[in-house]
């Protein structure tokens, strides 16, 4: 048998820079296992952001917790996803990307059977709820081992497409839950085997029916189907293979860090002012419900991101970013201009010009995920081909592996510090609103750190002669 093609589900050859072997059979076998990848990620993100959902229904179903106990209920998720994508991000080369997918995948039954049980029972310890909520963290995790999965099938023209692909198209699981869970909790969907419905007041003084169980219980079966179909239609590639000790070597190299910076304005910026937009809104514009509008961020930031990878493999992922950052200075501006002036008694602020700088806000956070992830792959790469260069087509063929390797380790430790945006954005707005009575200290904390990126990405990426053009 050709050592090219496939042994089972078990990929013995992959050379997806050869452009004969890509063109023959690498671009089907790896958009194969991209449409797979992307519905396993959507389903992780819903996992991961259902619990915000659940939390704010909790009092009316007779749960007495206070603000603060809700508060790190909805925080929890964000911490543990973000500290899980730090192991994440170096197990597919020790496991193999398609038992990982399988097995990340269906890891995500626990959170969502505990919480289905949890939550129709009033009289569940907040202990439990503490650990469900810690268990929808997996599905955060799952967003690194998904990424530096994928990165090993596509050659270097076509990561940014394929990772912006793979990564929007799977955060729409963030405002789709949003969509998902008024829906499903207003209906015993399940019969009897889903539990009884618990009785709620409305705001006209009568009661209602809701299953807030369903809204963990409906993501069970698709979670199956994928997982399915991951373990039958995915592939491990032998050549991805090596251990943590082998990966660690990106702990030595000043990019890893440098781009975990960048990714921290990004994505650190999309799940982070997801998190805390709603409360911002809220706390800001009294007498507003931004449920009715605030999923709108999410869905286009996610949306876009595929766009920010496309453009960067055509005009260079640094060029983008950098004005990307610009951009974002920019919005961040025109929000402060639309707060109401804590100084300045009876001003109300503008909650249409404030929506409109946050939407660009999350489109431009959403262009830069996809381009902060296009410039990994490409500065790695570069980096093992030009210390291998002149050393015989062997070396070369080795260091392209190691490339990819270490590419893919980068991409899923930065996806893990960047998740950190999750917490402490949110955090940050309580922390200026409890300390100056507005937001503005935290918003202008957002500038100075876009202006670092800014910087730093001129100087080490998109300036001539920089250290690494990509």
């Amino acid at each position: 048998m050709n050592d090219r093609e496939p042994s089972g589900r078990l990929l013995r050859v992959w050379t997806p820079e050869d452009r004969a072997f890509w063109e023959a059979q690498g671009r089907a076998i790896a958009n194969q296992n991209l449409w797979i990848s992307i519905p396993a990620l959507f389903l992780a993100f819903a996992v991961w952001m259902v619990w915000s959902a659940v939390v704010t229904k909790l009092p009316a179903v007779g749960f007495a917790y206070s603000t603060d106990q809700l508060f790190w209920l909805t925080a929890l998720p964000a911490l543990a996803g973000a500290t899980l994508r730090i192991f994440y991000s170096f197990i597919v080369p020790v496991v193999g990307g398609r038992r990982w997918t399988v097995l990340s995948t269906l890891s995500l039954l626990l959170p969502c059977a505990g919480i289905g049980v949890a939550v129709q029972n009033p009289q569940t310890p907040y202990a439990v709820m503490l650990l469900l909520a810690a268990l929808c963290g997996l599905g955060g995790g799952n967003f690194s081992s998904s990424m530096a999965n994928i990165s090993f099938f596509f050659p270097k023209e076509r990561k940014g497409s394929a990772l912006g692909l793979n990564a929007g198209l799977g955060n729409l699981g963030v405002s789709s839950v949003q969509f998902m869970v008024p829906l499903v909790i207003a209906a015993g969907i399940f019969g009897w085997f889903g539990g009884e419905p618990q009785t709620i007041a409305t705001a006209d003084g009568g009661t209602a029916h809701v299953w807030l169980q369903n809204a963990a219980f409906v993501w069970m079966v698709p979670i199956v189907v994928v997982s399915l179909l991951a373990f039958l239609m995915m592939h491990d590639i032998a050549d991805a293979r090596s251990s943590f000790a082998e990966q660690a070597v990106i702990f030595r190299n000043r990019h890893n860090w440098i781009m975990c910076w960048l990714y921290v304005g990004t994505f650190g910026s999309f799940i982070g002012f997801s998190a805390g937009f709603p409360l911002l809104i809220k706390s800001q514009f009294p007498g507003v419900d931004p449920l009715e509008f605030a999923w709108m961020g999410p869905f286009a930031g996610a949306l876009i991101r595929p766009v920010g990878g496309w453009l960067s493999d055509r005009v260079g992922g640094a060029r983008v970013t950098l004005w990307n950052f610009v951009v974002m200075v920019l919005g961040v501006l025109l929000a402060l201009q639309f707060l109401p002036d804590p100084g300045a008694a009876g001003s109300s602020g503008s909650l249409t010009g404030f929506f409109l700088a946050f939407m660009l806000l999350f489109l431009t956070a959403g262009i830069g995920n996809g381009s902060t992830f296009r410039m990994i792959p490409v500065i790695f790469m570069d980096e093992c081909l030009d210390a291998a260069r002149g050393r015989g087509s062997e070396t070369e063929a080795n260091a392209v592996r190691e490339g990819n390797r270490q590419a893919a380790a980068v991409l899923g430790f930065a996806g893990a510090i960047g998740a950190y945006g999750g917490f402490f954005i949110p955090k940050s707005y309580g922390t200026s609103i409890a300390a100056t009575g507005s937001p503005h200290a935290a918003l202008w904390t957002f500038i100075v750190f876009y202006l670092s990126c800014i910087l730093i990405t001129w100087w080490f990426y998109a300036r001539r002669g920089a250290a690494r053009p990509c």
